[in-house]
């Protein structure tokens, strides 16, 4: 915590400089209208991902979204006080043209890697890790981040050991040929991808999501299928999550991406689901839940709103924001669009309250 306002004892709540997100799909329309509300209200800076359809890949498409995004701001929040952060897509024909554009933009501040299939729209992903190496070097030489989804897309490979299978031949790779490159590992979920993280030097981090540092993979089964636990890279063991747990309040290299994914329910709870959850009705709350279990909430302002910002190379922010120990129901779904979206945790009980920011 900074020393510029010790937070109150934690019975009674605790106030930290106002949280960043650097993991948030938004989806596009008709469904901004709902989904960037709760991203505006609670974080100061986003980092929007690229997987839309079509996906974003190129610095004009980049640039059109964000206005799209900006129109859905809601009044209350302050002007300034919500940015998003853009990024592109990666595919086999991104060349170091693009990757200048983006920089010279002054609004796209990553690049987004998807194996081709891995997840909810990486159809259009990589499937030449030779062919983009002239976008990485480039990359590498203007400081641009490489945002990396870890996972293999080897179906011989059992999904609960996909990261580790990634991490252990792709990335490596990756790394030798650009060693200089700036990476972020996106939403880390094993402890073999924090020990990879943590073996690597200062140019690359890792992000870690709320719900992975909550549940381990038998909520998704625990009396049946519960399909808003479904996300990708899917919940690991309690090991996994202890291990996760325990990287978010140590080490200056992990930082909050939510990697909250909203879906209509008809698209959950069908066969086959989607992959996602929605979390950005209560990222913040979330954290501070497993931060507490752990003795660790002196670290939920370094998690959340200090190390992302800093390894961006991003100003910190001066705002503060309170959260305050309050029973509230969450509801059991909210507006999407013309339809609706279960959040995680629907219909139970949370136990903290982000406060609304200051004017």
């Amino acid at each position: 915590m900074t020393a510029e306002a010790p937070p109150p004892p934690a019975a009674e709540g605790l106030t930290i400089l106002q949280p960043d997100d650097y993991h948030h799909h938004l989806r596009d329309e008709p469904y901004l209208e709902h989904t960037v509300p709760f991203a505006a209200r609670a974080f100061h800076r986003l980092l929007v991902m690229p997987n839309l359809v079509p996906p974003v890949t190129t610095t004009v498409m980049a640039l059109e979204y964000r206005e799209r995004i900006l129109k859905r701001v809601p009044a209350d929040v302050p002007e300034g006080s919500f940015v998003p952060l853009m990024t592109l897509y990666l595919t086999d024909n991104t060349t170091p043209e693009d990757i200048a554009l983006a920089k010279v933009s002054g609004h796209v501040y990553a690049v987004k890697l998807y194996p081709a299939g891995a997840t909810t729209n990486s159809d259009f992903g990589v499937t030449s890790y030779e062919k983009i190496m002239p976008a990485l070097s480039k990359m590498e030489e203007l400081g641009i981040l490489l945002l990396v989804h870890g996972e293999s897309t080897d179906q011989s490979v059992d999904i609960f050991e996909r990261e580790q299978s990634f991490y252990t031949s792709t990335m490596p790779m990756i790394i030798k040929q650009c060693p200089k490159l700036r990476v972020v590992c996106e939403h880390v979920t094993s402890a073999f991808g924090v020990d990879f993280v943590l073996a690597q030097g200062p140019n690359v981090s890792a992000t870690i999501t709320a719900h992975h540092l909550l549940y381990n993979r038998n909520v998704i089964f625990k009396g049946g299928i519960n399909p808003h636990f479904y996300c990708l890279p899917i919940l690991k063991t309690e090991v996994d999550r202890r291990k996760l747990v325990e990287a978010a309040i140590s080490s200056s290299k992990f930082f909050l991406g939510t990697d909250s994914a909203p879906h209509a329910i008809s698209r959950k709870e069908c066969c086959p689901g989607c992959a996602g959850c929605f979390t950005a009705h209560m990222a913040i709350e979330l954290v501070a839940e497993a931060f507490e279990a752990e003795g660790g909430l002196d670290a939920l302002e370094d998690f959340v709103s200090t190390r992302g910002a800093a390894f961006y190379g991003l100003p910190q922010t001066t705002k503060r924001r309170t959260l305050t120990r309050e029973a509230w129901k969450i509801p059991k779904d909210y507006p999407f669009g013309d339809q609706t979206v279960v959040p995680l945790r629907g219909g139970e009980t949370a136990r903290w309250k982000l406060c609304e920011r200051e004017a």
